[in-house]
């Protein structure tokens, strides 16, 4: 798939709620970044990524909203905005806006990384 097809298919796919599925379009050693000094700032190899997806998931109470944002293209690159407002199980309620930012090689998503304010995070 060329960058184009793997950014609309990922769009397409989060604003369906089908977020697993949506990793199918990463390769198996692709890397995710989170911002500098947060939880899991480095994660290296798709199952990985997907055991941070699960425990992300694990601790949400209930999901209020979110949005996902149309790609940008670039080359071999494409950025999505994404919003998420969640309660915790721990009753903390987080509202964030971010940009991700998304590296695709040989048609797989192949490196991430997602931007936005830490101190959202608090």
């Amino acid at each position: 798939m060329s960058t184009q097809e793997v950014a609309e298919k990922l769009v397409a796919l989060c604003r369906e709620g089908k977020h697993a599925e949506a990793y199918e379009l990463y390769a198996k050693d692709a890397v995710s970044l989170e911002m500098p000094g947060m939880p899991n700032e480095v994660t290296e190899g798709l199952d990985n990524i997907l055991q941070g997806f699960k425990q992300w998931m694990d601790g949400i109470q209930e999901t209020h909203g979110g949005t996902v944002g149309d790609p940008v293209v670039a080359g071999n690159h494409f950025a999505v905005a994404m919003t998420s407002d969640v309660t915790f199980k721990d009753g903390n309620r987080m509202n964030m806006e971010e940009v991700a930012l998304y590296q695709v090689q040989d048609g797989k998503i192949k490196k991430v990384s997602f931007h936005y304010d830490t101190s959202a995070m608090c």
